[in-house]
């Protein structure tokens, strides 16, 4: 199994996502560190429709200005158009498989789409 996961070497979570991935024979892992290679607008759209997210629900707020931007209260183009241009706001980690997308808080998420 092909599995992509949009990381942040920084974040605790993703780096346990990333061990459960890796420690699994099974799973071949593409890493994109996001903040060096972020996704388009387009991609997140994707991801996130595929994980049954709204981009609301899966903006980081802790640690960013997105309150002060109004991006909670935003529609989903301006958030996606934010993300794209500052991937800080994106909540990490977010695991892509054949079998789904999850945002993987808590690390253990990421076996559902295993």
């Amino acid at each position: 199994m092909k599995a992509t996961i949009w990381h942040n070497p920084k974040c605790g979570t993703s780096r346990k996502t990333l061990a459960i991935l890796e420690n699994l024979s099974k799973v071949d892992v593409t890493v994109v560190e996001y903040l060096k290679t972020p996704p388009t607008a387009e991609k997140l759209a994707q991801l996130y429709k595929d994980a049954g997210l709204s981009p609301q629900e899966a903006l980081r707020l802790r640690g960013t200005d997105a309150e002060e931007r109004g991006l909670p209260d935003a529609d989903d183009e301006t958030v996606l158009a934010a993300m794209a241009a500052d991937p800080i706001l994106i909540n990490r980690p977010v695991v892509e498989t054949e079998k789904g997308v999850r945002l993987c808080r808590p690390q253990d998420t990421v076996l559902e789409i295993l």
